[in-house]
């Protein structure tokens, strides 16, 4: 009875993490398939941390970040950049693809709220080829979703940790 128990519970905790797409397909499907996709998790010193933070305008949660790298025959293609938001009270893993200082597209990874709450990707699509040196604002470059206002803030607030990021750590290296 006890080991019933314990592997419903977890059953239960692995079918409750909403993963919609691993990073690494989502960087394929945006790269190509022949793409070399590396990751590299990186760990901001506290001076590091202030300047994103001052970039982005928002108190970063944490200073560890997973990056990705897509290259094909040694010529870099372009980065992946994790970020986790708060979205009410669960967390949302979204992958900010950039390419030419340019955010590509973005795409959701895990979604711990209902799915009902996921931005479509037709929403999603307007932040594609949006340069990285924009600010980006919630109702002013970025209409919010109907029922979904917080999933939208998170999104919103998630690219502008990404640019941040890939502006004071990855640009021009």
């Amino acid at each position: 009875m006890k080991k019933t128990t314990t592997l419903l519970l977890l059953l239960g905790t692995i079918l409750q993490a909403q993963i919609l797409i691993s990073p690494i397909d989502a960087m394929k499907e945006s790269f190509g398939a022949e793409a070399t996709i590396a990751k590299k998790n990186i760990l901001l010193s506290n001076a590091k941390a202030k300047e994103v933070q001052k970039s982005a305008k928002l108190k970063l949660d944490t200073k560890i970040y997973r990056v990705f790298s897509a290259k094909k025959e040694e010529i870099l293609l372009g980065y992946g950049i994790l970020v986790s938001q708060k979205v009410r009270s669960k967390n949302a893993v979204v992958l900010y693809i950039i390419e030419n200082e340019k955010l590509k597209n973005i795409e959701v990874i895990a979604f711990n709220e209902p799915l009902e709450y996921v931005p479509s990707k037709t929403w999603n699509e307007q932040f594609n080829n949006t340069p990285t040196s924009k600010y980006l604002e919630l109702n002013r470059d970025i209409p919010t979703i109907t029922g979904a206002t917080l999933s939208a803030r998170g999104i919103t607030d998630g690219s502008r940790v990404a640019f941040a990021l890939y502006n004071t750590l990855l640009k021009d290296k």
